[in-house]
């Protein structure tokens, strides 16, 4: 079984975009109180409903710009969380939920180039993970996101050695 690392968005990200309530594209971060799960994507735990308060802003998950570059709208929990600590797991609270989370993976090479797609569906989230890797030596990580709104939730990265 190939082993992977979940990666989060990193606590010093999310902290200056608190800080300054500016996305990377310019745009001003809103902040409201959450009317959908979510999650965090600091701390991969989904939000509760007409309870806590997160923002929304722009997000890529990619350092280069390119045609695979998916900006998107994602969320942040409002106030400081701990980043996602158990990074050899996918989130089970969200592993757990797929009417609320239903998954894609999409595999990427070094390059950025898009290799593969799989659809989550019943499948059991981290055996699909450990399939994905063995069976693409050119996929160096994955993106998590939500297969109906194509949100961002996490990176994934192959574990080697």
């Amino acid at each position: 079984m190939t082993r992977f690392r979940i990666v989060p968005l990193s606590a010093e990200y999310a902290e200056k975009i608190r800080e300054t309530r500016i996305d990377d594209f310019g745009h001003e971060v809103v902040e409201q109180i959450a009317t959908g799960s979510g999650p965090c994507r600091v701390s991969l735990k989904p939000f509760v409903k007409g309870k806590d308060r997160r923002l929304l802003l722009s997000h890529s998950p990619f350092a280069v710009d390119n045609a695979f570059n998916q900006p998107g709208p994602i969320f942040i929990s409002s106030e400081s969380v701990e980043p996602y600590r158990d990074i050899h797991h996918f989130p089970q609270e969200i592993k757990a939920n797929k009417t609320s989370f239903p998954l894609s993976l999409i595999g990427y090479n070094p390059d950025q180039q898009m290799l593969v797609t799989e659809l989550v569906g019943d499948r059991d989230v981290d055996e699909l993970i450990s399939e994905i890797f063995e069976n693409n030596a050119d996929v160096e990580y994955l993106h998590a996101r939500n297969a109906k709104a194509c949100c961002y939730i996490c990176r994934i990265d192959r574990v080697t050695g």
